[in-house]
């Protein structure tokens, strides 16, 4: 409490010392000066009224008002140069910053009472934490004019997104629709499939595994040429890579997981003369299933990178890896940004629902009872 009490005051002392002798930035746009002044509010309500933002409405109203604070700031920094900057600015960026950091640690001990309002709140902090930091993206690389080759601005990445949508599209299509889907699925398929095979003939586990762990050492920049050659420019050639991939993650983790029962609940299978498929679907896949899971989790990843990484290597004029490649030659850093806001979205989105499948299906695991 002292803490959070220390850091308030540090926000009031900067923002009167920049408003006292650098705030010429506050008068830059319309209205800029009344935006700069709601984290001020806030600020005071959370020194002199902190019981207001133990109420969801109160937590809201902070939120608003800090945010304000940053809509005052892009929009100085995005009308002058930034040699018309006074150090004001940044103090004033700095200092909202740790108020920022104050309100997500507001939300992340916010209790949800009920389900649905508990699920927005997890939601919620991942969410602001993710906004500060394309807040300060945006404040540094405008405020100090990075260069667009070595980071564009998220505005500039934002445009590019939306003029290029149509383009986008085609290559999510290209490569995560057909190449990561097909890929995925025939790789952890295949690999669940043999960690069955190699778990019933036990003479396999000698002869197979250092096979399957030599196969996953093979670099995928030696491999992806190889695959196009064998199954063409399109879409195959990548899955193929992705099945490489993401075979041996699920043979290793699916037999760790079939040799995680145990042996009490084994004896007592065997006093029940239950035979070896028995045992397999009513004990061992049940208590495998958090093994699958992680396995399925590294691969949604896994295959992803491999299919981008493959196209580099040949593709038809479509495709995420293609775009990075050829956008990168032409200079156009925004469009390739673009290209990755796409990979890494749909990456974390195939994640996330592996994740929450997951959930429903081994809510019996210690793991998922203590989160």
């Amino acid at each position: 409490m002292k803490k959070a009490r220390l850091i308030y005051w540090l926000f009031i002392i900067c923002y009167v010392v920049q408003f006292q002798f650098s705030s010429d930035w506050m008068l830059l746009g319309e209205n800029t000066i009344y935006f700069a002044l709601m984290p001020l509010i806030g600020v005071v309500i959370l020194v002199f009224r902190k019981e207001l933002t133990e109420s969801m409405p109160g937590k809201i109203v902070i939120s608003l008002l800090v945010l304000s604070g940053c809509i005052a700031t892009l929009n100085s920094v995005h009308i002058f140069e930034s040699e018309t900057y006074a150090w004001g600015i940044w103090l004033y960026v700095a200092a909202l910053t740790i108020i920022i950091w104050e309100v997500m640690g507001l939300w992340s001990k916010a209790d949800g009472g009920d389900k649905i309002t508990g699920l927005v709140i997890n939601m919620l902090v991942p969410i602001l934490f993710g906004g500060m930091l394309l807040y300060l993206w945006e404040m540094l690389t405008v405020g100090f004019q990075v260069p667009q080759v070595l980071l564009p601005a998220p505005s500039m990445i934002g445009t590019a997104f939306v003029n290029s949508m149509e383009m986008l599209w085609a290559d999510f299509q290209q490569t995560f629709l057909k190449a990561v889907l097909a890929g995925f699925f025939i790789g952890c398929c295949s690999g669940f499939l043999v960690a069955i095979l190699v778990d019933k003939v036990p003479f396999l586990q000698r002869g197979l595994l250092p096979l399957g762990n030599l196969a996953s050492a093979l670099p995928i920049v030696g491999v992806a040429p190889i695959m196009v050659m064998w199954f063409g420019f399109d879409w195959q050639s990548k899955a193929a890579v992705v099945v490489m991939m993401t075979f041996f993650p699920m043979l290793v983790n699916t037999l760790a997981g079939l040799k995680s029962t145990d042996r009490i609940e084994l004896d007592l299978m065997h006093s029940y003369a239950a035979n070896y498929w028995q045992l397999l679907f009513k004990v061992r896949l049940p208590n495998a299933l958090p093994f699958i899971f992680n396995a399925l989790k590294i691969n949604s990843t896994l295959s992803l990178i491999g299919a981008i990484v493959a196209e580099f290597f040949g593709t038809p004029i479509v495709g995420m890896g293609f775009r990075i490649s050829t956008e990168i030659g032409r200079m156009n850093v925004d469009v390739v940004w673009a290209s990755i806001a796409v990979a890494a979205l749909s990456g974390s989105l195939f994640y996330a629902l592996l994740a929450f499948i997951e959930r429903q299906y081994t809510g019996w695991h210690p793991s998922i009872r203590v989160s």
